[in-house]
Order: C-alpha cells, then structure tokens, then sequence
C-alpha cells in the first residue's frame, strides 16, 4: 500500500529520482545483452486496474466489452515491442495490513456516499476527480488477463512482495505498477503505469540509487527509512513524537515544502547519522512509543527482504519475523489433496476465494457503489449470504447429511458426476427444479437466469420492470460490439440502477464461488461480466422499463428477442413463485415513487423473506469468518458461517 508522500516527495523535491524512459529500448539492450532470456515486465495488476479503466462510463457497473477492448490492446502494444508481460494480483490482505485495508473501506464508503449524492442531485455521472473502480473490477480483470492468454498469479501474500521477488528472480526489465513500496524493494527498476504512454511505450522510471544519494542514504537504509516515515507494518500515530525530534534537529527544513517533505527529509537525515547494524538501533527504544519490544520494527524492515536477502538492521537472534504477522491459521479444511489442487488454482487464477475458505476460514470483499440511503435494497452482503452458506457447506462439510463429496465433484469423470455438479451448483441459488430449462440454454443465459433468478427471489422491492430491465440486457447485448457500447449515450443516470448494477456484479462473483466450489459445471469465461451485462445498456433498459416503453422498444425492434425474452422472464417469474414470491409491477417513472406507487418499507417482511429459504445441506459450522465491508454501515451476527470479527462497521 506504500509509504505516504513518498513519490509526490521525489516528484517536486527531488525529480532528479525519476526519468522518462522509453521501453523499448531497454528490451532491446536486454536482449543483447541476454539473447537466451526474452525481456519480461512484472505488472502489479492491483495497482494497475485504476489505469487501465478508461472508459467514459465508470458509475452504471462497468462497461466491460470495452474494458476487454482496453486490456487487449495494452498487452498487444507490449508483445509488438517483443516485451512479455506477467501480471500479480492479491490474493489476500495479510494481518499486518488489515487494520490500514479497513480504514481504506471506511474512506471509501465516504467517497461512495457523495457520488450517490452527486447522482440525485445532478442526474448524472460525476467527473473523473470522484472516480471509483467499477465493483469487482479487480477480480474479472484477472480472469479477463487470462483469457487474453496472459500468465496471471493470485498471490499467496500481498502483491508487492510476491512482485518484487519474481522482478528480482527473473532479471526482468523492471517492474510496472504505482506503489512507492517498490522504490524500496532491492529489486529490478520500477516504472510508472500512471505516466505510461501507451502508444509509444515511455514512461516513468524510479532509480532507487538517486533516492538514496538525493537523501545521504544508502540501499541498506531504505527498509528501516520506509518503517520510521510509518506503512503497514508500522502505523503512523507511533511516529509522531519521532517525527518531532527529528525536525527540531533537521538541518534540511524548508518552510516552502509540505509537512510531510520536511519530515521525509527530517527522518533521512537521522538515520544517515545511524551506523548500520542492529545494536545501534537500541537507542530508539528511547525515541519511539515501542518500548522495548522492537519485533514490530524489526517485522517492518524484513517485510522488505527478498529471498536471500539479508538486513545489518535484524539482530541475529530474530529469524523469521514475517512470520509474527502471520495469522494462526484453523485448517478448516483436513483433506491435504483438496488443499493442494485449491492452492494450484488459486495460484495459477483458475478459481475464486475457494483456497482462502478452505486454508483460514476467510474472504474478502471490497467496496461497491451502493446506496447507503436505499433501505429498499439490502447491502449485497447479505443478499448473496444464503448463497454462500450453501457454498461453505458444500466446500467444508464435504459428505455430510446429504452434502455431495467433495471429491467426487472436482475429480471424478463421466456423465453422471457432470449432472451432479451442475445439479449441486444449483442448489447453491435455490434452483435445483430447474435445471431441465436451464441446461437448454446457452451457458451464460443459464448463469444469468441463476443469478438474477436469485436475486428476484432474495430482495422482495424488485419489480417487473427490474426484472424486464436486466432480461433485456443480456437479450440485446449478445450482438454489441464494444464500439456500439461505447456509442450509447445517456440523457440521465438513475442513481437506484447503479445501485443495481453493482448488486448484479457482485452477484456474478457469488457465481463464480459456486462454479469453483462445484467443480467447474460451468467454463468461468461463461461467467465473465462481458457476456451478459453492461452498465451503460442496463442504465438505459432500467430508464425505459419503468418509464413504460412497449416490449418493441425495450428489444429494440428485434422480433426475434420476443420469444426468449418471455421464455426468461416466465422461468424466472416461475422459480418465485415456487418460493411464494410474486413479482409485482411498480414502476418509478423518473426514479421518484410518488401516490399509489409508494409502498412502505417493512423490514419485517424482508427478513421473513430471506430467512424462509434453508439451503439443502444443513450447515452445522461455527467460526467461519466472512470478512465484507460493504457500505451499508450496519452489522449482521449469527451462529452461521459468515459471522464477522475484528470490526463491527463494515466500511466490493
């Protein structure tokens, strides 16, 4: 997550730090000098993705045949250079960074509240200055890199390290990403996503070696410069005092820099004075808050220790230090062949979350765009939970009362095992009676009727019109290219469809737990966002559906869609109704219920609702910990999986 200020201190103090570089010629120079070795750039994927969405729609829930578009053109400038990319994604947030990762969350749910209120105000998407990450952005961009044909890892720890550590194994060219974490890493030369230009392939690139002669530092003193300017091992509120100090006594004070330059230099200039070994850091426990137990700044400098890399700083007597920010894990999951195949695919980014439940019991999940003003609309958290209980049951009571052996599903063969994945994949959306229909379908339709099929049944405020709304999208999609998508303009935003869109992508992740828990009955580029929504087109369904448009209109003029339009919706009306739930009409016009259309809100009902649907397989776990900050500010607990720990706000 970085070192704050830094690389806006190199950027205006010291510039001499950072040159532009055109990469292209440095692949050249390596492959004379390696004529054996291809040159490869490490990509730090999760600090990249911001960059790489560039469409002009962001807050309707992704445009993401154009994203697709993007993500291919980037890595064919690349492969035009003979430049061969890998990308690192995180796979987890490891304990030390944690309590940084949920203040993060909480900063967002204030960023995500003032786009909704810019929304209703103006009717409209914000400017760029308020842009936010479409929701689940990272995720699919992972599966869409794979697609793409590109070498993807889901990291076992943070990125960064994993990173720096393939940058310095390979001899790559250097490392693409925004992260000042690599400016203290003894590893290949890190360039800049956020000053890259594309269409000739020059950017940034950050010389470490300049840093630490602009600073009178050398590369040893980097690791212990970024613990003591504070990051996420060491917090910054334990600095203070320090910092003081050290600008009482700097001889680098300029009154025409920031706070924080000052106190970059401030801190440079008193451990330039410390010689380097780890007696002479004794005296510190008399200017820090840490006392005498010095473990957290000694975890704090091996954090940036590469494989075979050793520190003066770390006393001989201390090994292992990364391992004290290790959690205790609860090997949730006994069958060690199981574990193994989850790692494999976690680490070659075939599966989703589905190690992380079974190795510790945990997952994650990121901000997303909804409303925390809308009560009609559960957070998505809660939406999807039945679903994944039913998943956890699946994964972690593996033959028990009724449960499918979990074996046989990921390894056995044959048509039988292949009905029983599909049929178990079902259940986890409460549509086993179904799976006649849907196996008729195309098998992205089908994915879509599960999803939306469930998600109709799970929030009783949809409407006919929600529901004609979504079928009509992934009816009129089909024949879009990413150009037309990103032709469709809007006359407004309705800020209760964005609200929707990210509940549907959310839901599409919940989608691809299932299918990795199941065995794979359906193909994960079947499940890709790509092939059955866009945000800008749902904006535009959802406005015509509830301001009344003809069936001509909403389709488009396309007879054909007739047919399979009805064929959807009676699927998805009939799975309700078996459920005792009816959709009903309730059309917004402009987005304000007004009159007979105003129906009061009983939470009562809601909860009625979703608690009347038992997944098949009774889940009899305790202590499984779902970790999902969504920004509907309140929290659920239970004896169920999913009960929280750790913090009681959450902050997709």
């Amino acid at each position: 997550m970085g070192i704050k200020g830094l690389q806006g201190f190199v950027a205006t103090v010291c510039p001499d730090v950072c040159r532009m570089v055109d990469l292209r010629e440095i692949a050249e120079k390596h492959r004379i000098d390696h004529p054996d070795f291809p040159p490869v750039i490490v990509v730090d994927a999760m600090s990249c993705v911001r960059y790489w969405y560039t469409p002009e729609s962001w807050v309707c829930g992704g445009q993401w045949r154009e994203y697709l578009a993007i993500l291919e053109d980037f890595i064919k400038a690349f492969m035009a250079a003979g430049i061969k990319l890998v990308f690192y994604f995180d796979g987890v947030v490891e304990e030390k960074k944690r309590d940084e990762w949920i203040k993060r969350r909480f900063q967002n749910n204030k960023e995500i509240a003032r786009i909704f209120q810019f929304i209703k105000t103006h009717r409209k998407q914000p400017g760029r200055g308020m842009f936010v990450v479409p929701s689940a952005l990272p995720t699919f961009t992972r599966f869409a890199l794979k697609s793409l044909g590109q070498k993807t890892v889901c990291t076992l720890q943070e990125a960064d390290f994993e990173v720096a550590a393939y940058g310095l194994e390979h001899n790559c060219i250097g490392i693409l990403g925004q992260d000042s974490d690599y400016l203290i890493y003894n590893t290949c030369p890190y360039f800049s996503i956020e000053k890259l230009r594309l269409d000739r392939l020059v950017t940034l690139m950050y010389s470490r070696e300049h840093l630490c002669h602009a600073l009178g530092l050398s590369l040893t003193h980097l690791p212990l410069f970024a613990c003591l300017l504070g990051n996420d091992v060491v917090p910054e509120r334990l600095l203070e005092g320090f910092w003081h100090k050290c600008l009482v006594t700097s001889p680098h004070k300029n009154n025409s820099y920031s706070r924080r330059a000052n106190v970059i230099l401030a801190v440079a200039n008193y451990i330039s004075k410390v010689p380097c070994s780890y007696s002479s850091l004794e005296h510190l426990k008399e200017v820090l808050p840490l006392g005498s137990d010095m473990t957290l700044l000694y975890r704090g400098v091996q954090s940036y220790l590469l494989p075979g890399q050793r520190s003066p700083w770390i006393p001989p007597n201390v090994t292992n230090c990364q391992t004290f920010s290790l959690q205790e894990q609860t090997a949730m999951c006994q069958d060690k062949e199981i574990l193994q195949v989850a790692k494999e695919q976690h680490i070659r980014s075939e599966n989703y979350t589905i190690f992380n439940i079974l190795s510790s019991g945990e997952t994650e999940c990121s901000n997303s765009l909804e409303d925390d003003r809308d009560t009609e609309i559960p957070g998505q958290a809660l939406i999807y939970r039945p679903a994944r209980q039913h998943i956890y049951s699946v994964l972690l009571e593996s033959g028990k009362g009724g449960t499918p052996d979990l074996k046989t599903l990921w390894f056995a063969k044959g048509p039988d095992v292949e009905k029983q994945r599909y049929s178990t994949f079902l259940a986890c959306f409460h549509l086993q009676d179904g799976m006649e229909e849907l196996q008729a379908l195309e098998a992205p339709v089908a994915a879509f009727c599960c999803l939306l099929a469930y998600l109709m049944m799970q929030v009783s405020s949809l409407s006919l019109e929600d529901l004609n709304a979504f079928v009509a999208v992934i009816l009129c999609l089909k024949g879009k290219s990413a150009a037309q998508l990103a032709g469709l303009q809007l006359p407004q935003v309705d800020s209760r469809a964005v609200h929707l869109g990210a509940v549907f992508v959310r839901g599409l992740t919940t989608l691809l737990l299932a299918n990795s828990a199941c065995g794979f009955p359906f193909r994960m580029d079947d499940l890709m966002p790509w092939e059955m929504f866009d945000g800008k087109l749902f904006q535009e369904k959802y406005q015509q559906s509830h301001r009344g448009c003809s069936l001509e209109g909403l389709l488009e003029g396309n007879e054909s869609l007739y047919a399979p339009f009805h064929n959807l919706k009676s699927f998805i009306c009939k799975a309700c109704t078996a459920k005792k739930r009816t959709i009903q009409s309730r059309p917004r016009g402009d987005g304000f219920i007004t009159g007979t259309q105003q129906r009061e809100f009983n939470p009562r009902f809601q909860q009625t609702h979703r608690s009347s649907f038992v997944p098949p397989y009774h889940n009899q776990m305790r202590g499984f910990l779902w970790r999902n900050p969504q920004p509907q500010g309140r929290e659920y607990r239970s004896g169920h999986p999913d009960r929280r720990r750790r913090f009681h706000h959450p902050p997709q």
